[in-house]
């Protein structure tokens, strides 16, 4: 039998959903916002470029210009890069309302001598409005007036609302309709603070879908936070409900809880059906953003920790082990995982510890050109059972 006949998948496959959803990655901007990470030199940050090109990323936010010379600089040098590589992606920077920001832009476009697309950013929510004394008046002036001046220097604009999923429908029936009024080529839906869960953000796409883009050909984004653990969540139902563009960075690495964890979102598009590209490289990736940022990757993080394909456990070792001598890696990669190890380049791993049982034990023989013979087997697991974790090679080496 195959591997579809051996499971009843109760998930939705999204049947007759054709579309391929576009990924725009955050890890650059966002993911620098959060206070626990280094910032990256260029030449780090040249690296990444090309890596996310390769995992087959489609667009790339470089960072905020407006914030220093050291971020302008660093968005220079990485249009740059994109240009003379000619690297599959398509960049954008994220900018306030502010004219010399916008001019800012501009500028970086015409001496790149490549398109960027300014996101411009602008609070709409009724909280954020309260604190900075704006009213809707404002608001509707300032998209226009930010939208009209990129289209004045050839600058495409994916306006985006802050705290999208907070904002009152006036608001934003208003400050879209503006944006797009003046040349808008896309909108962007914010969580900024991680508020909606997968219903609300339906809700929302649809609204905005209906009342606002209506039957123009407008680019829809989706950027999520992960304050309720429920980023990659909000993501998919925003693809469901019909956005095209999701943002996310790697790690999930971001503003207090992180944004949406774009390596955990192609996983899991790939399963349901919209595969990206090939994803064995995530792990180095992942790896590398980890060491240049200096964060950690916690040993139980979905698909990409320690963790993620080993097991300890007897009765998970027995059923893996059972498969592999069958000469059956598919299914041994199936049998105790929701996701397929070779998927990402990795396999499955059987310990040894105090939860372990003979499989166990046979199999890192056998893996490791022994004999399991009772005696051998016995002794391994006599000190499994006393060790108060995972024996290491070195351990069981010296047991045999």
């Amino acid at each position: 039998m195959t591997l579809d006949e051996l499971i009843h998948d109760w998930n939705d496959p999204l049947p007759g959903d054709a579309r391929i959803p576009q990924l725009n990655d955050e890890t650059l901007r966002d993911g620098l916002q959060s206070p626990s990470v280094r910032d990256p030199d260029i030449a780090a940050k040249r690296d990444l470029v090309h890596r996310l090109a390769r995992l087959g990323v489609d667009a790339l936010d470089l960072g905020m210009p407006g914030a220093g010379p050291k971020v302008l600089a660093a968005v220079r040098a990485l249009m740059v890069e994109i240009r003379d590589h000619r690297l599959r992606l398509h960049p954008n920077v994220a900018v306030r309302t502010v004219e010399a920001d916008l001019a800012q832009v501009a500028e970086i476009q015409q001496r790149a001598g490549l398109p960027v697309e300014a996101g411009v950013f602008l609070g709409s929510s009724p909280i954020r409005m309260d604190v900075e004394g704006w009213d809707l008046d404002f608001l509707v002036d300032a998209a226009r007036q930010a939208v009209a001046f990129c289209r004045r220097h050839e600058v495409a604009v994916m306006m985006v609302t802050e705290d999208t999923t907070r904002a009152r429908p006036d608001v934003l029936r208003a400050v879209y309709g503006a944006a797009l009024d003046e040349g808008a080529q896309s909108l962007c839906l914010s969580d900024t603070c991680g508020h909606a869960t997968p219903d609300g953000v339906r809700r929302l796409v649809r609204f905005v879908k209906e009342e606002v883009v209506k039957d123009r050909s407008v680019r829809l984004d989706w950027h999520g936070h992960n304050d309720r653990g429920l980023g990659v969540a909000n993501a998919i139902a925003a693809f469901e409900a019909g956005a095209d563009r999701l943002h996310g960075s790697i790690l999930g690495i971001g503003e207090r809880c992180g944004n949406v964890a774009l390596d955990q979102l192609m996983i899991n598009l790939h399963l349901m059906g919209h595969p990206k590209g090939d994803l064995s490289g995530l792990p180095a990736l992942a790896a590398r953003v980890a060491e240049l940022c200096g964060v950690e990757i916690p040993a139980n993080y979905p698909v990409l920790g320690r963790d993620a394909f080993r097991t300890g456990t007897g009765v998970h070792a027995a059923a893996i082990a059972k498969a592999l001598h069958r000469g059956d890696v598919g299914l041994a990669d199936a049998v105790y995982s929701g996701v397929p190890a070779a998927l990402v380049g990795r396999r499955q791993e059987i310990e040894i510890g105090p939860m372990a049982g003979r499989s166990n034990a046979v199999y890192w023989l056998e893996m490791n050109g022994y004999d399991p013979s009772p005696d051998r087997v016995d002794r391994i697991l006599r000190t499994a059972k006393n060790s108060p974790k995972i024996l290491t090679e070195a351990e069981i080496r010296a047991v045999l």
